[in-house]
């Protein structure tokens, strides 16, 4: 973060993916250091904590998501929290037709829209607030099992977790594929046969830079023309990145955590299945 940094920045944005916290120790001291906002995207993250804090608490923002794939769902929408009250009324501005918490009722102040709950998505998520607690606890001991059992597998690693991270929400469980490990069976083939065993695995996302958007923003109306003329994202490489994303990631989602311990048993069964008829798959 901190060789990134530049007159430009004003802002740090760490994502606590597939619901492991980031690192918001290191995050907070570099951010008071250089006067910086945090916004924590913690969509993934219900629940989670670092050091014995909840994410979510560390920044100036922090979001949460209750799209349909999350850990608490209404089917769409989120939530964002602060504790900076100036902040709030801007937010509740934005999402409430520009209208301020102390103004008139049809008074609008700046250009907002309606991204207001309705009672019955409140509904909704207020029983699946109660349930959280339990439902974390399961997915973290259904994922820890799940590791165990993966750590007689060769070339199939489950990512690590770092010694601070106090609870993981494991809305996702990435695990990193060696194909040499697999007789040299691609990444896409060992899915396929992952989901033919019934064990429902993806290869997760591309590399952020290569979103067509971000390659377009000329074409883009709402993106200042001085940005635009600056950032080109065409040229990027990240081998790393590209590797992860292309040839070594296989995640598992949430709801699959909520199973049995005979579930995991499965899915590790699965996996040396595959192994046991590697030579079968690679003649298909």
């Amino acid at each position: 973060i901190e060789e990134a940094l530049s007159d430009d920045v004003k802002a740090i944005v760490p994502v606590h993916i597939a619901g492991c916290p980031a690192d918001m120790d290191r995050i907070k001291a570099i951010s008071e250091k250089n006067d910086l906002v945090v916004v924590e995207d913690a969509c993934q993250a219900w629940g989670a904590e670092w050091n014995g804090r909840k994410v979510g608490s560390y920044g100036d923002f922090a979001a949460f998501s209750f799209q349909s794939s999350k850990n608490i769902t209404s089917g769409e929408g989120g939530i964002i929290l602060t504790n900076d009250r100036k902040l709030y009324e801007i937010a509740w501005s934005y999402h409430n037709c520009g209208r301020r918490p102390e103004g008139a009722w049809y008074e609008h102040f700046i250009p907002g829209s309606n991204y207001r709950m309705t009672e019955f998505q409140a509904a909704i998520l207020l029983v699946q607030l109660q349930r959280l607690p339990e439902q974390s606890r399961i997915r973290e001991e259904r994922a820890s099992y799940l590791t165990h059992l993966l750590s007689k597998v060769d070339g199939l690693t489950p990512l690590k977790r770092p010694e601070k991270v106090t609870k993981h929400a494991y809305h996702l469980y990435i695990m990193k594929y060696k194909k040499e490990a697999f007789g040299g069976l691609s990444r896409g083939e060992f899915i396929k046969a992952m989901n033919a065993e019934g064990v429902p695995c993806s290869s997760g996302y591309i590399p952020l830079y290569k979103a067509p958007a971000l390659n377009e923003l000329k074409k883009i109306p709402f993106v200042p023309s001085d940005i635009s003329s600056r950032v080109n994202y065409s040229n990027v490489y990240l081998p790393n990145t590209e590797k992860a994303c292309y040839e070594e990631a296989v995640w598992i989602s949430q709801r699959v955590f909520l199973g049995t311990k005979e579930d995991m048993e499965d899915i590790a069964a699965a996996v040396e299945k595959i192994k046991k008829n590697i030579n079968e798959l690679l003649q298909s």
